[in-house]
């Protein structure tokens, strides 16, 4: 089909001008457009439509996340699931409902709670110079370059608390009784007395002796268990701005103007350094309150102008910050705009010369006496310094802006030129790679390699790929990435024939049956012990509980402690799979302590937790009961999800 459209341009260019143009004079350019939109949405919730760039994005930030942790052992295909993704969907509806009862309930938060928020950021707390304060300069740099400023960040901030009150007010208002909080602990910490008995597959693997036809038999039922997966030999090209930039050379010209446009990266305002005294207010003081302290910080006053040289001595005996005082009230150096407590008391602090002590300042702390001991002008680094890590800056602004400028350049190259990959790689000086890939991604490769990208390996495998030798299309693997490929060699998937794989497939066998016979004697034993109540053969007793089970498997713990306490000793018998099977007699239980204290307390504290995610959670089901949600097509390749109404039933 492709060829067909290679070879053929300007028929199919006028065959679509013969469908499009006379639909346009139907429908008008609008309503033709209208057809189409909604394929770049989901979902809507309330009219407000979810993108399918949004979804896209959670969904590979969970996979990636899954890379990381899974490293050599990460599999898509078993996280990338159709019930996966419609659990990523379900999450960004949710979070829409709970963003939509935020603004009908007009929620907001304070310009405090947002500057706390800000500096218990581990980032923006990394950005801390020695003397404590931020540096604001970088903080502007890593906010740009996520395209924001601090103005917008703090609204993000503003918005992000505003919508975390409604959850937080359910999980912090749920409640457990003392009593059920006893009653339930004493359960979890209850403790059992076992012994085990196993009965191994390994010690009836001799009596297994399948016959060739059971061997042909289980070799027929699972003919694809011993499939060899199909390979191809591929070249392809990465086309990035990484990958660019090693074609890129700036002039000096483009590195002199980087230099003056990003001058105030590379320039150290004046900074002063501050002592204070500080007289504190609580926020929520009275009018008598707030001037007694100012009273009192005028007093001070009188006396440092007295006695300026005492500066010191008299922060140490007066100031209530309890941060600078036992150092004379030093603050260290500090940037306009660095210091806290409001517009007002930064610029009244930046107008003082070196020696000057101000007045008494009023802050949103209480009252402020301020003394500059130093001033440390404004430093420019010459261009000269600065000019190897400006020429890498512009190397990487240049290659992105090829980037952009060239990937439709690039894809139409590699589907043009679809028998080669040669004419790309000379057009942007890419070298041409090679590999071998799978249809599945690779374990072995590093969990962010693009050769494991999910949408490039179903374009190599594609018949136009396999049969024909064309170059995939352009494929976006993510992180600003296009990778075309092209298929030189291939082995299709084979099952080997069944005298290839007899030694294989009779290990299975015996296996199989090995743990069939493991099983019948395990049930036979316990038929017998349940009669007898014998402890002949079993291991020394075990003191097992629910978060220490001693080496006991799951589904074992549970038998377990499915035992009725009132019927002892009792037998449970627990088939283990290809481990065989186990039977373990339950001796005696014995009752946990009851909490009391901090251990009670402790407890109550987690069933609390627990009570507020399940009320939290009816109340986000209660939310989307009453919204409006609608299902858009497919969420993928991964089977189709016809449009509908969400009723919340």
């Amino acid at each position: 089909m492709l060829d067909f459209f290679r070879n053929h341009k300007r028929l199919m260019m006028f065959m679509l001008l013969l469908v499009i143009v006379p639909g346009l004079g139907f429908v008008g350019i609008q309503g033709f457009r209208g057809f189409f939109d909604e394929s770049a949405n989901v979902a809507s919730v309330n009219g407000h439509k979810i993108p399918r760039a949004e979804f896209e994005d959670a969904l590979n930030q969970q996979l990636d996340q899954a890379r990381q942790v899974l490293g050599a052992h990460f599999d898509a295909s078993v996280i990338d699931t159709p019930q996966h993704r419609r659990d990523i969907l379900d999450g960004l509806i949710q979070q829409q409902v709970l963003t939509d009862e935020t603004q009908r309930l007009h929620l907001t938060a304070s310009d405090d709670a947002v500057r706390r928020a800000l500096l218990s950021d581990p980032v923006i707390a990394s950005l801390k110079r020695p003397d404590g304060s931020i540096d604001l300069d970088r903080y502007k740099e890593l906010l740009a370059m996520q395209g924001m400023t601090p103005e917008q960040y703090d609204e993000r901030v503003r918005y992000g608390l505003a919508q975390d009150q409604l959850p937080d007010s359910i999980l912090n208002s749920a409640f457990t009784p003392k009593a059920l909080a006893l009653n339930l602990t004493e359960l979890s910490e209850q403790q059992r007395q076992v012994q085990g008995l196993a009965f191994h597959p390994a010690d009836y693997a001799a009596k297994a002796q399948p016959t060739d036809a059971e061997l042909q038999s289980y070799y027929d039922a699972h003919r694809n268990d011993f499939a060899t997966p199909a390979t191809a030999q591929i070249q392809y090209l990465v086309f990035s701005a990484a990958a660019l930039a090693a074609s890129v050379q700036p002039s000096d010209a483009d590195l002199q103007a980087y230099y003056q446009d990003n001058i105030a990266h590379y320039r150290t305002d004046e900074q002063l350094r501050v002592s204070h005294i500080l007289i504190a207010v609580p926020q929520n003081a009275t009018a008598a309150v707030r001037n007694a302290a100012k009273q009192k910080a005028e007093a001070i006053l009188a006396e440092v102008k007295a006695h300026p040289d005492q500066f010191a001595q008299i922060a140490k005996k007066e100031s209530q910050d309890p941060g600078s005082a036992p150092r004379g009230g030093d603050l260290g150096y500090l940037g306009n705009g660095m210091i806290a407590g409001g517009t007002a008391f930064n610029n009244a602090v930046f107008k003082l010369h070196k020696g000057e002590i101000s007045d008494v300042i009023q802050s949103d702390f209480g009252y402020h006496i301020v003394e500059v001991t130093d001033v440390k002008p404004v430093v420019t680094q010459p261009f000269d310094q600065v000019k190897a890590s400006i020429v890498n800056a512009v190397k990487a602004q240049q290659a992105a802006k090829l980037m952009s400028d060239e990937s439709d350049g690039f894809s139409s190259t590699v589907y043009e030129q679809a028998k080669s990959l040669q004419p790309a790689a000379d057009k942007y000086k890419l070298p041409i790679q090679t590999a071998t890939v799978t249809p599945t991604p690779n374990a072995a490769l590093p969990s962010d390699s693009p050769l494991n990208n999910p949408k490039l390996l179903a374009a190599v495998f594609a018949n136009d790929s396999v049969t024909a030798h064309n170059n995939t299309q352009a494929i976006d693997v993510g992180n600003g990435t296009l990778i075309s490929a092209r298929v030189t060699g291939y082995k299709p998937a084979a099952v080997p024939a069944f005298d290839a794989v007899k030694a294989a497939v009779r290990q299975k066998v015996v296996a199989q049956q090995a743990a069939d016979l493991a099983r019948k004697d395990g049930a036979a034993k316990l038929a017998a012990l349940r009669k007898s109540k014998s402890t002949e053969g079993f291991s020394s007793a075990l003191t097992v509980s629910r978060t220490d089970a001693q080496g006991l498997p799951p589904d074992a713990l549970s038998a377990v402690y499915k035992v009725d306490p009132h019927s002892l000793p009792a037998y449970v018998g627990v088939d283990l799979g290809h481990d065989g099977y186990a039977i373990y007699r339950v001796d005696a239980v014995v009752n946990g302590t009851p909490p009391e204290g901090s251990r009670l307390l402790a407890s109550q504290q987690q069933l609390a937790q627990v009570n507020g995610q399940s009320q939290l959670q009816a109340y986000l089901d209660s939310l989307r009961a009453r919204s409006n949600v609608k299902y858009y097509g497919s969420l993928a390749d991964n089977g189709n999800q016809a449009s509908a109404d969400d009723d919340g039933q």
